[in-house]
C-alpha cells in the first residue's frame, strides 16, 4: 500500500505553539512551553529535562529537573513530539 504524505501550512509543531510539549530525542526527553521552531531548532520556555517519566497517565514526571533558562532543541534530534501532561 502506498501512502502519500502531503505537507499542511502550521501542522505539526507549528501546531503546538504556545503549548506546553514533550520532545523525545536520541537520548533525552524535553518539555516546556513551545515559543519558538525554524528550520533547525525549537525554543521551550519553562522548559525541563525528564529523567523518568513513571505512568504516562499521570498528571506529573516521576524525574523532571528544571533548566535554568530557555532551552534550544535540534529539530534533527526530535523522534517524536506532542501534547502529554
Amino acid at each position: 500500500m502506498k501512502m502519500i504524505v502531503t505537507e499542511i501550512e502550521n501542522e505539526g509543531l507549528e501546531a503546538l505553539m504556545g503549548k506546553r510539549v514533550t520532545l523525545f530525542c536520541g537520548v533525552y526527553i524535553y518539555t516546556g512551553k513551545l515559543v519558538g521552531v525554524n528550520d533547525t531548532c525549537v525554543k521551550l520556555e519553562d522548559a525541563g529535562i525528564v529523567y523518568e517519566t513513571g505512568p504516562f497517565t499521570e498528571s506529573h514526571w516521576k524525574d523532571c529537573q528544571k533548566l535554568p533558562n530557555d532551552w534550544y532543541v535540534a529539530t534533527q534530534s526530535i523522534e517524536s513530539f506532542g501534547v502529554l501532561k
